[in-house]
């Protein structure tokens, strides 16, 4: 192994090290992408290098690219519909085009990426087991093919983007089942409070009291919890029918 080879080991081990350690509470998902795709020019020989990822109707979007040009052809792959990426993402499977001359998969981008003086073009898929959340494509200027040991190094940086991504994800989807868990425990304590209110008010048992409160609440279009914050308070009486 040639001193080359070795530094370059060492700026992988750096990077992929990089983005494990902003797998913390409260890192910002979105720099963490901008960092893969400049990583991606940094340590492959590519050109430029744009990601998309999908939300969660499936519909995929651009979050981060190295450079305006690939900005510009990523947009474009989303307004026609057609391009590696979109390719990538549907079949969870990397795309390797290392001449874009005469490509009849998507005539319009192709011209549009020469047109932008790209000639080759590469997607790999971010994916974790059978779940693929998007696509970072990898442009060049010059045709001609990635190492295989290349594309490896692109699939691995998309795969520590991705464990990265599904992570935040769940956290927030996790700080919204909290979220609801604490507003279902917190109306049926207020709930059970305006019944005791009723039952008091009414000599009725909790039952009927209940009842009576939720009566009220459909009788007036209104939410059951708002009603019976409003018995709790003071702010409602309401009446035996």
């Amino acid at each position: 192994m040639n001193d080359g080879d070795r530094s370059r080991e060492r700026e992988l081990a750096e990077v992929l090290v990089a983005l494990a350690d902003s797998l913390v509470d409260d890192y910002d998902v979105i720099d963490l992408l901008h960092r893969l795709t400049d990583e991606c020019v940094h340590l492959l020989p590519v050109d430029a290098a744009g990601l998309m990822l999908s939300d969660h109707r499936g519909t995929l979007h651009l979050v981060s690219s190295s450079s305006a040009q690939a900005q510009l052809l990523e947009l474009f792959q989303l307004q026609a519909e057609q391009g590696p990426c979109m390719d990538c993402f549907r079949t969870s499977r990397q795309v390797t085009v290392p001449d874009l001359t005469g490509e009849s998969r998507w005539p319009l981008f192709a011209e549009q990426a020469s047109a932008a003086g790209y000639h080759a073009v590469y997607a790999v898929p971010l994916r974790l087991r059978t779940e693929t959340i998007g696509a970072l494509n990898l442009f060049n200027v010059q045709a001609g093919p990635l190492e295989s040991d290349e594309l490896r190094i692109g699939q691995a940086l998309a795969d520590v983007a991705t464990i990265g991504i599904l992570q935040e994800r769940a956290v927030r989807h996790n700080d919204v089942l909290v979220m609801q868990l604490r507003t279902a425990l917190n109306s049926r304590i207020v709930i059970e409070q305006a019944k005791g209110v009723i039952s008091e008010q009414h000599r009725i048992d909790v039952a009927a009291a209940f009842t009576v409160l939720r009566g009220y609440a459909r009788g007036h279009r209104r939410k059951l919890t708002e009603v019976a914050a409003e018995v709790v308070e003071g702010k409602l009486s309401i009446p035996r029918t």
